[in-house]
């Protein structure tokens, strides 16, 4: 087991909470079709991606408002901390500017600890997790509460087939503390990197600095070369985070990936020679729903008791930017919280 930091070799970044919110409006293939009257069918979508659905807000829900809801089940899930810090990794913020991350922390009544968005899009969940499990090691921190939302929904032009029949909403968070290596949950090693020479293959052209008054307000993505950058960065970065720490690849006993495309996780763990039983993701059910995908993930497995507290645990991500990043970490011993999607708060002020 290697560890690195400042603090001490003794301190680790520990999952102690979870909690997801997904919304309650549910589209099935043939409804996205429909909708943007896509050039396609409900067996091309499930055979080329592994989607059957996915959820969506309803308009006047934003990603802050599913953050929000994420964030009070992870910290109904991880009891009476409280926590000292709020990341909120999101590629869809509410406003431009300022960052969401702060009204987050106000609607979950947290005073005025520090809170910043995040942005990596894809990979947005992981470079929070593992910017949180820093600052804990490096003692800046001991409670930080993250969270991964995304509404790709507002960003993605429904008439487009590679990104309308792919995305959902939704938000999932954890809440760390500082505890053990040895204690379930901890966080051991990690990885990441970015090569902005890819930037041009996902992403909105228009209204940044850039080009602040350019017509290109919808997300857009190359799929057949993000296909192809995915599952080699993604194997790449999990291979070096299961040498950073000392595990074989075949003592891996939960592997989830970002929920993009079944056919890239279903490579990437080709490649990493995990088999299929120690595969764990719901992409089929909620589609890509960006920063809030390994979150989501990570809650409903462990809701569904698969998986037993210490396992050795691989989670793997990439993204725009394009950017990478992984985690080895042991099986949480929480019990994750969902909130309703009927029930999604609304701000208190506007």
């Amino acid at each position: 087991m290697k560890t690195t930091g400042t603090r001490s070799d003794d301190v680790a970044a520990v999952i102690t909470g979870l909690g997801t919110c997904l919304p309650d409006h549910i589209l099935g293939n043939d409804d996205v079709i429909a909708a943007g009257e896509l050039m396609t069918t409900d067996e091309w979508i499930r055979s080329r991606t592994g989607i059957r659905r996915r959820r969506r807000v309803v308009p006047g829900t934003s990603t802050g408002d599913l953050a929000v809801a994420a964030g009070r089940a992870a910290l109904d899930s991880g009891g009476d901390t409280r926590p000292d810090l709020l990341i909120l990794a999101t590629s869809t913020p509410d406003h431009r500017c300022p960052a969401t991350a702060p009204d987050v922390a106000h609607r979950l009544e947290l005073g005025t600890i520090a809170a910043f968005d995040l942005s990596a899009v894809c990979s947005g969940f992981l470079y929070a997790l593992i910017t949180a499990a820093g600052l804990i090691r490096s003692g800046v921190c001991t409670a930080p509460l993250v969270i991964g939302a995304d509404t790709y929904s507002a960003i993605i032009n429904p008439r487009d087939r590679d990104t309308a029949a792919i995305f959902g909403d939704g938000a999932g968070a954890v809440l760390l503390q500082a505890g053990t290596p040895e204690s379930p949950g901890a966080i051991l090693a990690t990885d990441w990197g970015s090569d902005g020479s890819g930037s041009p293959l996902i992403g909105i052209t228009g209204g940044g600095s850039r080009h602040p008054d350019s017509p290109g307000r919808y997300f857009q993505m190359h799929g057949r070369e993000v296909y192809a950058h995915a599952v080699r960065r993604m194997t790449h970065s999990a291979y070096a985070v299961l040498d950073k720490a000392g595990w074989p690849a075949e003592t891996v006993g939960a592997f989830i990936g970002h929920q993009a495309n079944q056919r890239i996780l279903d490579a990437v763990a080709e490649r990493l020679t995990i088999d299929a039983p120690h595969c764990f993701g719901n992409i089929g059910e909620v589609g890509n729903t960006a920063a809030a995908s390994i979150p989501l993930a990570l809650a409903e497995t462990a809701g569904s008791g698969l998986v037993a507290p210490g396992e050795r645990t691989l989670l793997t991500a990439f993204g725009g930017g394009l950017t990478w990043a992984s985690a080895a970490l042991t099986w949480p011993a929480v019990t994750p919280r969902a909130h309703p999607g009927h029930s999604i708060p609304a701000p208190a002020h506007t």
